[in-house]
């Protein structure tokens, strides 16, 4: 089989790993037990050596289709033909919290609704990002995959036939009959199990429906876009670490931002930043519960990082990412021995970003806590005193060059962003300072604001581009700057912020940033970032440009409808399903890795404040 367009892919998962399914029936990435596993599934990096299940029609002149069950994870790719219809269910049951991951399952229901046809099913692992050699037992119920340190038993109603190291099966399904495979960790010994039974099977799939359709009923949002936001929504909770509320930033590593370029990352832990502007996103919509749950998360990794303070280390408090188990250690190292997604190499898993210096991290995650402490719960005296430690650091070390939003990787630089959400931390603490009247070292804090903010203004302005630029000293456009209003920094019709908006609203053509309405982050060939190649438009970005002129709308009605106008054409680059990755290439193809959760919290955040510029009475 060939690579499909990452755009072709449905998502599945239970909170602790996800699988990307593809149009034509075929899984092609999964890990197990947890995101960050080695891989099971990988042909969407290596379409010859990277291991996929597929279950798809035999027939010819075949139309494909794919939804999701109302309101759910659940996917259905439907095969359309002139002898039928067929379908299949794809889903995996959510498993309680305490629960070890060997309880995973991937269910996959195929049943014919119309007519008769014929399926083919292969089930070929390759374990360990195809590093591991594994063995196939057939059992009575099914096969076993047996590499060195995994085990996965695939149990079906069709028998299967081994062919070398995959399972194989034909079969023919007449109108109202259904066959069943469950791919599960295999258990130790002989004792396998049998595939469930057809009204086992559907009870699985009616209680994996309800959780989902219950978690669902909680948003608050009856606006405009209610269908998309709860798309996004739902994706956001399917990227949750159940076990430890931490949220992955995307479920696949190294698909690239250009297709046949070398950046191609791993996205597989929680940044965050991500983290916490996703906190932001599904406090919005009334999931509180998410909300307390990575806060939890949070107030762990603080003690670690005052742990390893008073132990003599140096550097930051917190990492700019973690593993989903909250381990810091996450080496960067390369598959050579992979592909890549159609030759894009190389396939990196990993990321060398856990040991960089970004300072913006502290603006949103403070930003997070005030607006988890005003719309969620009070923060504890003991989560102050972390607060107030990360400030005072904060104070010390905010003048410093860093790597920025863009984990750039040649050379440190006074990035405007990162100075710009280090004035956002100071401001957020002195807030919920205020709020709760809790000791710190006011005078000082509102000394460094202030002076974070005149810097800004001063050295992060370009007289000759009439914007905000990218680092102080530079006369590059970032997008990342369109971000000022949204954390109150810049009135939305201050007259240097409707200038950076209308500069970053021009073509590249003519020194800006946006294409259609779709916003590149910075030029790479003007600002060189140390990674080399180029890439495509940024989601985030786009919807970002969608927010600032949303915001200056409510003065200039022109610019809301602007904003409106620029929010429904960006809707019409989401894939079949509703789901973005992290960009969107030249033709409007997906690009980078996918679903990322950066993409939906930005479409929900502009969805929102659109609604509630253009109508009030709906958010």
């Amino acid at each position: 089989m060939s690579y499909q367009p990452i755009e072709n892919y449905g998502v599945i998962g239970n909170m602790r790993t996800v699988a990307l399914v593809s149009m034509t029936g075929s899984i092609d990435w999964f890990c197990h037990p947890h995101f960050d596993s080695p891989s099971v599934f990988a042909a969407l990096l290596d379409d010859r050596h990277g291991g996929r299940f597929v279950v798809t029609s035999t027939h010819e002149n075949v139309r494909c289709k794919q939804v999701y069950w109302p309101d759910t994870n659940v996917l259905v790719s439907r095969f359309l033909c002139s002898d039928g219809v067929g379908e299949i269910q794809d889903f995996m049951p959510v498993i309680d919290r305490g629960a070890d991951a060997s309880a995973n399952r991937l269910i996959r229901i195929v049943r014919v609704s119309r007519g008769e046809m014929e399926f083919r099913v292969t089930c070929q692992p390759a374990f360990d990002y195809a590093r591991a050699s594994h063995t196939v037992e057939a059992t009575g119920h099914g096969m076993i995959f047996r590499s060195e340190h995994l085990a996965l038993e695939l149990a079906s109603s069709v028998r299967l036939r081994r062919s070398g190291t995959a399972a194989h099966a034909t079969f023919r399904l007449r109108e109202g009959e259904t066959a069943v495979f469950v791919l599960r960790e295999a258990p130790e010994g002989d004792g396998t199990q049998p595939a469930p039974s057809e009204a086992e099977s559907q009870a699985l799939f009616e209680k994996t429906v309800l959780y989902w359709r219950r978690w669902l009923s909680q948003c608050k949002y009856r606006g405009r876009w209610r269908d998309m936001v709860n798309r996004a929504a739902l994706t956001l909770k399917l990227l949750t670490f159940e076990p430890t509320g931490a949220l992955v930033a995307a479920p696949t590593c190294s698909l690239p931002e250009r297709i046949g370029g070398t950046r191609n990352w791993d996205y597989r832990y929680t940044w965050i930043r991500d983290a916490a502007f996703s906190l932001y996103a599904l406090l919005r919509l009334g999931f509180t519960s998410e909300a307390s749950d990575f806060m939890g998360w949070l107030d762990a990794r603080y003690r670690e990082g005052e742990h390893r303070h008073r132990d003599g280390e140096k550097g930051a408090p917190l990492q700019v990412l973690y593993r989903i188990d909250g381990g810091h250690e996450i080496p960067e190292s390369t598959l050579d021995h992979l592909d890549g997604y159609k030759g894009s190499r190389p396939v990196r898993i990993g990321n060398q970003a856990s040991g960089q210096l970004q300072l913006d991290i502290c603006g949103e995650l403070l930003d997070s806590v005030y607006l988890f402490n005003k719309h969620a719960a009070p923060i504890s005296y003991d989560a102050w005193k972390h607060l107030r430690s990360l400030l005072d650091w904060l104070c010390e070390n905010w003048q410093q060059p860093d790597d920025g939003i863009w984990e750039v990787r040649g050379g440190r630089r006074e990035f405007v962003y990162s100075k710009l959400m280090c004035w956002v931390a100071m401001d957020r603490g002195l807030r919920l300072a205020d709020k709760r009247s809790f000791p710190a070292d006011r005078t000082r804090w509102l000394g460094v604001r202030d002076q974070m903010y005149e810097e800004i203004l001063t050295r992060g302005w370009s007289e000759q581009r009439k914007s905000f630029v990218q680092s102080f000293g530079s006369d590059t456009l970032d997008a990342s700057t369109l971000i000022m209003p949204l954390v109150f920094f810049m009135a939305p019709n201050d007259p240097k912020m409707l200038q950076t908006v209308a500069a970053i609203n021009r073509p590249p053509a003519q020194g800006g940033l946006t294409s259609d309405g779709l916003v590149h982050r910075y030029n790479v060939e003007l600002s060189p970032d140390g990674v080399g190649g180029d890439e495509g438009t940024f989601n985030m970005c786009s919807f970002w440009l969608v927010e600032a002129l949303t915001r200056a709308g409510r003065i200039d009605p022109a610019k809301l409808d602007e904003a409106r106008l620029l929010f429904e054409h960006m809707l019409g680059y989401a894939n079949h399903l509703g789901l973005y990755s992290e960009q969107t290439g030249l033709s409007g193809e997906s690009l980078g890795n996918f679903p990322q959760a950066f993409t939906h919290l930005a479409l929900i955040s502009a969805a929102f404040n659109l609604d509630r510029s253009l109508d009030p009475k709906t958010c």
